[in-house]
């Protein structure tokens, strides 16, 4: 029997409440109350947060558009392999000050140098600008490194949540048939593969569980242009070649996006690649903007993460 996890079940009891009394009163969708919304989920609802030895902020520097990175440094004066984080948001909202203590989180508990991206957003710039500013930095990271001073392994890894797991990838798959791209591994967390929206779970899991069906609907027509392909702008139906890199996904029951994940995997897996499928069956979408309910599964999250990303180095080593 599907159940959400007790921990979770409260909150979202009292989420719907409130939501369907908001559209009660007219309640209108906007990019503004969807960032404020984000942010404020995850400022509530994460409140352990970790001393990081060494943060700066930088530039990736690019012709079309220098893209703003937070750098994380847990040790600076050791040699560390580097992540490049990929905020969630749906494309729409999300950024480095939102994601400040996931991304401090993560650094902690891998070892890992963890630059977080503040790519552009719709509706002010739609597709494909983000996932341009994404490409940017992945191929650009070292120069960038290189001019702070920052000790780092040339080893690269790409992270992302939910729209951030689309730019993951996305940047792996272009990152296939790039020579000057090198990318060890690519994790995401409940990510988005599917613009066309056609797995079970949207409609399994289409109301009542945070993120619904109508809110991606909204997402995908405020990123997209009049005329663009969304099923070719989808990684879920891109080219898959085994030089795509080691790849751990998370996928939760009560996600929409839990199926496009699953195929996902299994896509990489044909191809020889090493792969990694971990899914809850109690939790929903962003469960991991809502750590103080749920600390044991986030803390899984980024122990199962450092596991993999070190084992996957050693083998790239």
């Amino acid at each position: 029997m599907r159940k959400v996890s007790d921990k979770l079940q409260p909150w979202l009891d009292n989420f719907n409440k409130q939501m369907a009394i908001l559209v009660e009163e007219g309640f209108k969708p906007t990019a503004t109350n969807a960032r404020e919304g984000l942010a404020n989920l995850t400022r509530g609802l994460i409140t352990d947060i970790p001393e990081i030895a060494w943060i700066g902020d930088d530039l990736v520097l690019n012709e079309q558009y220098n893209v703003p990175v937070r750098i994380y440094h847990p040790i600076p004066n050791k040699v560390l392999p580097v992540i490049v984080y990929l905020h969630g948001g749906g494309h729409m909202a999300g950024s480095v000050t939102v994601y400040d203590p996931i991304c401090r989180k993560l650094a902690k508990a891998t070892g890992h140098i963890v630059v977080s991206v503040d790519y552009r957003l719709a509706p002010e710039f739609r597709y494909p600008e983000g996932l341009n500013d994404a490409y940017t930095v992945v191929k650009n990271i070292w120069s960038t490194l290189d001019r702070r001073k920052v000790n780092y392994l040339r080893q690269l890894s790409v992270v992302g949540d939910s729209g951030g797991g689309a730019l993951v990838a996305s940047v792996c798959a272009k990152a296939q048939f790039d020579s000057q791209v090198t990318i060890d591994g690519q994790i995401m967390i409940y990510p988005s593969l599917d613009y066309t929206m056609q797995s079970k779970s949207i409609e399994q899991n289409s109301e009542g569980y945070l993120l619904q069906k109508n809110k991606i609907c909204w997402y995908f027509d405020n990123y997209f242009n009049i005329g663009d392909d969304r099923k070719k702008a989808s990684p879920l139906f891109g080219e898959f070649t085994n030089n795509l890199p080691a790849t751990l996904v998370f996928t939760t029951e009560f996600c929409p996006l839990r199926d496009e994940g699953i195929l996902y995997i299994q896509k990489v897996r044909e191809t020889g690649v090493a792969t990694q499928l971990i899914h809850f069956p109690d939790m929903i979408h962003t469960f991991m903007n809502m750590e103080d309910l749920v600390k044991s599964e986030c803390e899984f999250v980024y122990r199962s993460i450092a596991e993999f990303l070190e084992s996957n180095n050693e083998a790239t080593a």
